[in-house]
């Protein structure tokens, strides 16, 4: 994780966090899109060692120690993480936290965990393939890895620009896309479908689903909301399954 982006959001977990308001009853994949109560994609979670990658202020985590799992999170952020600590002992649920690059998980052991799960921190790391490399030795074999990430055809466009839906960048285009949130600057990376698929089937993963999720029809929007949502997909969701050692 490049120390750039961690510094970043250190600099603004405060103001995130307050304005996110974010659920801890159920897991999250994206902005104004359905949650998990509603996809149901992890399955039942009692008993199980889930680890979150990306877990920010931990509030997928803490709902996964509520269904009765051992939940473990991992931030390159230590605001994030601060925050997460505050928010366990608010929920009253322990969580294991680690602050890290995403794929430096040598503290886990091969073969122990039940899920790995993360919602939009993939789009922060550079070399996805060295993530998907270190996830496939902790996870059980069959046991799989849910993850979501900005969808790599909303790159092509500019949402906070006037007329949103022209194509402003090559899908093809593998610069780092730097942006600015309130002053602070955060850098991007855009992986196309083929380079996620591949570099799962590569680690031996096999991938039983993607979804492309339409934004919630119940009207309600939440601060990263852009009317180009409803014309261009802005998640890309994966399940992959461990296969193999």
């Amino acid at each position: 994780m490049p120390p750039d982006n961690a510094a970043a959001w250190d600099r603004y977990a405060a103001a995130y966090q307050a304005a996110a308001e974010l659920p801890t009853s159920t897991a999250h994949y994206g902005p104004d899109i359905p949650t998990e109560s509603e996809l149901r994609l992890l399955g039942d979670l009692k008993g199980k060692r889930v680890l979150e990658l990306g877990c920010g202020g931990a509030q997928c985590s803490i709902s996964f120690a509520k269904q009765g799992a051992t939940a473990i999170g991992v931030d390159f952020s230590a605001e994030q993480l601060a925050f997460a600590r505050g928010l366990c002992e608010r929920e009253e649920v322990r969580i294991e936290l680690r602050q890290g690059d995403l794929a430096d998980l040598a503290f886990l052991r091969a073969d122990s965990i039940d899920l790995v799960f993360s919602a939009y921190a993939f789009g922060y790391v550079d070399d996805l393939n060295r993530v998907f490399r270190q996830v496939h030795r902790v996870l059980k074999v069959g046991a799989p890895m849910v993850f979501s990430l900005p969808h790599p055809a909303y790159d092509m466009i500019d949402d906070d620009a006037g007329d949103a839906l022209l194509i402003r960048r090559s899908y093809f285009d593998r610069a780092p896309i730097d942006f600015d949130v309130e002053g602070i600057a955060f850098t991007h990376y855009h992986h196309t479908l083929s380079e996620i698929y591949m570099g799962l089937s590569r680690a031996s993963y096999r991938v039983d689903l993607i979804l492309e999720p339409p934004p919630r029809t119940d009207g309600h929007r939440s601060q990263h909301w852009r009317d180009a949502f409803v014309m261009v997909p802005r998640t890309l969701i994966v399940r992959a399954r461990k296969e193999g050692n």
